[in-house]
């Protein structure tokens, strides 16, 4: 129980266990700490807090101002970033400074490391910079193979270049592997009333949400869930905004000048390319879409996509083909139109 307690194992319905990784944020934050702390003595592991809440504890080695660790994922098996080595060099300082050095990502000329993990970086200084007892620090954080791994990301099509991004809304990667995926295949195969979540937020916020229906974390495979779930099954598509709305388009925020989509939500609920988005994943799912506050309050709802007047019209004349042929009558079969959808969806302000 301790394990599963701590935030790193997720525990499945066979008993078996899956050690969730940790996010480059984390890693990031885990470095930039040990780096202050070997300021004063050499340090092998260091505690960071993370969005999660959970400490998180890491393996680094620091000394003399310089601190690495690799990325650990987990039992993830298709994270590109897997042991990537993250760097942090500090020096003292008067103020808290953090610098993105060699392979980390930039767009517009903006270090791509993203709110949430930022906090995370600077609190982690703050705790090394309490036990030390130094006024602050500047830590320069990098990825000397970032700009090789980004090239697997999709950090070019989102207008970000130069290496890797600094991610993470929770400080954990939830773990995936193909038998893990079969086995979820086969819950949402028997599910009636589903919702397919993206993390551990939307898990969590779903289960409140939506207590009548089946909740299964698919994590960014959305399209494998929707193609496991029964034709007649009632499906929501649920959680962050971010794995949503990057699924439906990888190129949304081209141009827009963030870097992530959560920065974009921070900064302003109410930006037109959030309803983009819904819409977009609206069509390409044709399922109920609700994107998520990190609080667990709803920032947009789909509704149930609503069929037209043709589309109804066309399920009234499916019904009359199916009546006449049982009788021998398929001469006065209907003529059937391609269906129409028109979507509609709900916007929760004050979140």
């Amino acid at each position: 129980m301790q394990k599963i307690s701590n935030g790193r194992y997720v525990l499945l319905s066979d008993g078996s266990l899956l050690r969730r990784g940790y996010t480059t944020g984390t890693t990031a934050a885990a470095v930039a700490k040990a780096a202050v702390l070997s300021l004063k003595k050499e340090v092998s592991k260091v505690s960071v807090p993370t969005p999660a809440g959970l400490p998180a504890m890491l393996p680094v080695v620091a000394k003399k101002g310089r601190a690495s660790a690799f990325k650990d994922s987990g039992d993830h098996a298709f994270d590109v970033t897997s042991g990537l080595e993250i760097v942090a060099e500090a020096k003292e300082h008067d103020t808290i400074v953090i610098k993105a050095g060699k392979g980390i990502g930039s767009k517009n000329g903006r270090p791509s490391i993203t709110p949430s993990p930022m906090r995370q970086i600077e609190e982690a200084i703050k705790e090394g910079l309490s036990e030390t007892g130094a006024k602050g620090a500047y830590v320069t954080i990098s990825a000397p193979m970032g700009e090789e791994v980004a090239k697997q990301t999709l950090n070019a099509k989102m207008g970000i270049t130069g290496g890797i991004s600094i991610l993470g809304t929770t400080g954990f990667v939830e773990p995936w592997n193909e038998h893990l995926g079969e086995m979820k295949e086969e819950l949402i195969r028997n599910a009636d009333r589903l919702v397919l979540t993206t993390g551990r937020m939307g898990l969590r916020f779903s289960h409140l949400l939506f207590p009548d229906y089946e909740v299964i974390l698919i994590g960014s495979d959305i399209s494998r869930g929707l193609k496991a779930a029964k034709k007649d099954a009632k499906v929501i598509i649920a959680g962050l905004p971010g794995l949503i709305l990057k699924w439906v388009s990888s190129g949304l925020l081209k141009g827009s000048g963030y870097i992530s989509i959560q920065e974009m939500v921070d900064d302003n609920t109410e930006n037109p390319l959030i309803d983009r988005g819904l819409r977009e994943a609206v069509k390409k799912s044709g399922k109920r879409v609700v994107l998520l506050n990190r609080n667990g309050t709803i920032l947009r709802d789909s509704g149930e996509p609503r069929l037209e007047a043709d589309t109804y019209g066309e399920a009234i004349r499916k019904t009359l083909k199916k009546f006449y042929q049982t009788r021998g009558m398929q001469k006065h079969t209907p003529t059937l139109r391609k269906p129409k959808f028109r979507f509609t969806w709900i916007r929760h302000k004050g979140t």
